[in-house]
């Protein structure tokens, strides 16, 4: 049977038949060899398949990994996704290599996923933080150097970068654009108690924009949803009132599908409807959806270009980058109010 056993340091030395530590100076570059054995070990690397193990070197070295840690909530978000390629297309030009875990949205996971990153001695450590999260474990190795950034929600107990959306402003112009076009009662469906960072943002928009145009706050047109299942139960719930909405405010993507799946079971094309967050195929559903959109590939990039920014010796104070939302029209949110 044909070994399927990695091949080591030891079996390249074997191959060229000198010293597992000869091999190790040519690999590292830290030791004087000469041209022939030079020669003789890289073509027994690569006839052989061997990989260094980086790790190990780092560990045995005191130098760090060539690798970008990264925390996310969730993998199935494609929000996250699409903000790894932000970063992922930011690093990999200054040969780093992009780590990815999800938290879970659980906090004790989250730090043990940070504990592993550490571990393997990343170059920069970025966490869209859990709800609930403390990051004052990371005040030594911040102070120690390592780049921390954080993405999408800013941390807590943690002096350092963070790079955010226009949550606030954005939500306040997608509620505005639907009272423009005559709309009064405007229910909110997105992730509530509004904790975490983002979800306070975009409720206090919503908040802002009625209050700016002169009206009241119902608590019966604001409902809670933090999955498309439970999106679509609260826009089924709003449609029922005995005085429904003829509008409403998704707070996010997942909270945006499902009240389209909502509206669409209901047959009712005449509720407006703006999102926070695009969606896919939003321009192909009938009417297109209005949404406020994200840019979460470019929030990535930030991110990325201000971590290698420490990493290249920007020693200034920690700041807040804020990324700008905008409102894309496309005629869910442009229904005009048909009754008084």
């Amino acid at each position: 049977m044909t070994s399927t056993r990695r091949p080591t340091l030891h079996d390249v030395a074997h191959e060229v038949g000198v010293s597992a530590k000869t091999v190790s100076r040519v690999l590292n570059g830290d030791g004087p060899t000469s041209a022939a054995t030079r020669e003789k070990v890289l073509a027994a690397v690569e006839r052989l398949g061997f990989q260094p193990n980086l790790m190990a070197r780092n560990i045995r070295t005191g130098g760090p990994d060539t690798t970008i840690g990264l925390v996310v909530p969730e993998m199935g978000n494609p929000f996250f996704g699409t903000l790894a390629g932000g970063i992922e297309s930011e690093v990999r030009e200054r040969g780093l290599t992009l780590l990815l875990g999800s938290s879970g949205d659980d906090p004790v996971r989250e730090r043990d996923l940070i504990s592993t990153f550490l571990a393997r001695r990343v170059s920069a450590l970025m966490v869209v933080p859990a709800a609930g999260s403390d990051h004052a474990h990371l005040k030594l190795a911040r102070s120690s150097g390592l780049p921390v950034v954080f993405l999408d929600r800013p941390g807590s107990g943690l002096a350092t970068d963070c790079v955010v959306s226009s949550n606030r402003a954005g939500a306040r112009e997608g509620v505005a654009h639907l009272i423009a076009h005559g709309h009064r009662r405007i229910g909110f469906i997105g992730d509530l108690p509004a904790s975490l960072y983002t979800r306070r943002e975009r409720f206090a928009g919503y908040q802002d924009a009625m209050a700016a145009a002169g009206l009241a706050h119902e608590r019966s047109l604001v409902l809670g949803a933090h999955s498309q299942a439970d999106a679509a139960a609260a826009t089924a719930k709003l449609l029922g009132l005995a005085d429904p909405p003829t509008a409403l405010f998704a707070a996010n993507n997942l909270a945006a599908m499902g009240t389209v799946v909502a509206l669409a079971r209901a047959g009712r094309k005449d509720i407006a409807l703006v999102a926070f967050d695009d969606v896919p195929l939003a321009e192909i559903l009938e009417p297109g959806l209005t949404v406020v959109a994200q840019d979460p590939a470019a929030l990535g990039a930030v991110a990325a270009r201000t971590a290698l920014a420490r990493l290249d010796g920007d020693r200034g104070r920690a700041r807040t980058i804020v990324v700008d939302t905008r409102l894309v029209v496309r005629g869910s949110g442009e229904q005009r109010l048909s009754r008084p």
